[in-house]
């Protein structure tokens, strides 16, 4: 990405034709539409790109295993239709970043002939709709075979599973992957960039927002012809700013996920959990090295706070342990998050209660402003397709042909399977290193190493024993907007997702590479440690688990040397 500083410059300055509201996987998707398609676009969002709902995903590309459930027990042919239309950008979403995706199998295990029959009979129905964008077809699978690929599974009573194919991808990362490669074909991307109020027309249609710096307290506006919102399950506080009496359609809802060690699992098989509590379903899925268990599904007030609660993880594993040998217990859990899921109620709902898995866009008629609500992240492709057909129609030009369905985001070009050892062998660095360096950043893992190769130190390990490298802070600061100790822990690298303890640990030496890229103060390094210590220990606590003390390097002079 640009430097910030030049990006604030020109968002300033320029006029755009396009001015997207929010950083997350709707509103990148929409930048990168917008961009390919010829539009000058600007893409602004009030925190780190990917901060919220982007980073909280289930980590699935998928059609939606239980929306087809739903379609065919409620008759509902608008879950059927979302599936149809997942299941087919599943394909270009594993197409597109290969370096950021894989192709996983799920095992739904079977106690009875009756289940393996119907949940077999489900997953070819699943099978069948996704017609030519199949991965491979769903089998059957002996009690013998389902235990050699989930050892952990219950082997009482167990007389086989169904096994289906869906994929799995680093969200966070795609969001980045996503802006690098927008703003590589001449957008601009700010993050930490709040939309505070807009300016119109005597028309009253829009034609700039006001935009506060939430780094430097700079206020500026950005001039466009028309001004998508993006801001997910945040959406009616932007439709309201542009329009105070537009009815509120939101309706959000938390989902948490729990993080546990690997044991039992292997990397490449995950397990579906069909029957729980409330009539959903849930996942226990590897995911780089740890067992991500997940989701809620619980509406979620305004002020409420978004940690993982004892009693969420309590729940998680009362659906989970029954199909497990050896029950997991809350204490194992190292890491979590909690998110809230963009629900839309329908405009032609007769109760508010009915909500929307599917997407909409809306266009107010009075102020020009393009809300696209709901949805769901394995359409955020065909989400920015249609948010970008209205935005043209709305600036009265010709809709132009999208191409990102087969445009390979920054990364995936030249990457193949085998590209870690590419890197292992060139830059002389450990395979585990080599993986998690090319399985981040695809080919642009190169640009990472070039720092090494500049400052030997970076290619240190973040912390002993762990794969993630100092190169990888600088770089997140010099080419990722990263800022905070958060954003290269918990987007940037995800150390944060590994372990809570493990970012702890890790803090001490991230700050003093964001001071030293940042220019902080010493005293600015000082807060910030604190602040992200005292954050994760506040996590650890509402999880029921012990804090843990400040890191013994917090009054050691923040801008360091690194060695």
């Amino acid at each position: 990405m640009k430097n910030r500083d030049h990006t604030i410059e020109r968002l300033a300055r320029e006029t755009f034709d396009l001015c997207i509201i929010g950083g997350g996987a709707t509103g990148a998707g929409c930048a990168l539409e917008a961009r390919l398609r010829g539009l000058k676009t600007a893409a602004v969002d009030a925190g780190d790109f990917a901060s919220s709902s982007s980073s909280a995903s289930t980590k699935m590309v998928h059609g939606g295993v239980r929306y087809l459930q739903e379609a065919v027990h409620d008759l509902d042919v608008n879950q059927y239709h979302l599936v149809e239309h997942a299941l087919r950008e599943r394909t270009f979403m594993l197409r597109n970043a290969p370096f950021l995706t894989r192709t996983m199998e799920f095992l739904v295990p079977c106690f009875s002939h009756f289940e393996k029959f119907y949940y077999g009979l489900g997953m070819k129905m699943y099978d069948r709709i996704s017609g030519d964008a199949s991965l491979f077809p769903s089998r059957l699978l002996g009690p013998e075979e389902a235990l050699r690929r989930v050892p952990a599974m219950q082997s009482k009573g167990l007389i086989g599973a169904v096994a289906y194919a869906d994929g799995q991808f680093d969200d966070s990362r795609y969001v980045i992957a996503l802006l690098n490669t927008f703003t590589n074909s001449g957008g601009d991307a700010l993050n930490y960039a709040r939309v505070t109020g807009f300016a119109k027309d005597q028309a009253g249609k829009l034609q700039s927002a006001e935009v506060a710096d939430q780094i430097s307290g700079r206020k500026f506006l950005v001039r466009a012809r028309a001004f998508v919102n993006a801001t997910g399950p945040f959406s009616d506080a932007i439709r309201q700013l542009a329009s105070p009496s537009v009815a509120p359609r939101m309706r959000p809802s938390k989902g948490v996920h729990a993080l546990f060690p690997l044991s039992g699992f292997l990397d490449c098989d995950a397990v579906l959990v069909p029957k729980t509590e409330d009539g959903r379903v849930i996942f226990a899925i590897p995911w780089n090295g740890r067992l991500l268990v997940g989701t809620t599904d619980t509406p979620h007030a305004p002020r409420e706070e978004l940690v993982v609660t004892r009693a969420e993880i309590e729940y998680l594993l009362r659906q989970l342990n029954p199909y497990l040998q050896n029950p997991l217990t809350p204490n194992e859990m190292v890491s979590g998050f909690a998110g809230i899921r963009p629900l839309v109620a329908s405009t032609d709902a007769v109760e508010t209660k009915k909500l929307i898995r599917d997407d909409e866009v809306e266009c107010d008629p009075q102020t020009g402003l393009i809300s696209i609500l709901g949805g769901k992240w394995t359409t955020y492709r065909l989400m920015g397709e249609e948010t970008i057909d209205k935005v043209q129609e709305y600036l009265e030009e010709p809709v132009t042909p999208s191409s990102t369905r087969e445009h390979p985001l920054d990364g995936a070009h030249g990457y193949h399977a085998d590209y870690w050892q590419t890197l292992a062998s060139q830059h002389r660095i450990p395979a585990a290193t080599a993986q998690h360096l090319a399985h981040k950043y695809g080919t642009l893992a190169s640009d990472v190493l070039a720092l090494v190769a500049e400052d030997p130190e970076l290619g240190r390990p973040l912390i002993e024993g762990h794969a993630t490298i100092r190169a990888q802070v600088v770089y997140g600061a010099r080419r990722e907007m990263a800022l905070t100790i958060e954003d290269v822990l918990a987007r940037r690298t995800g150390l944060q997702l590994f372990g809570w303890r493990l970012a702890i640990e890790a803090a001490p030496m991230a700050a003093s590479l964001l001071a030293r890229e940042l220019g902080w103060p010493a005293d600015t390094g000082d807060h910030a440690l604190r602040g992200y210590v005292a954050k994760l220990n506040h996590m650890l606590e509402a999880a029921g688990q012990k804090p843990e003390r400040m890191p013994s390097g917090l009054n050691q002079p923040i801008v360091a040397e690194t060695k």
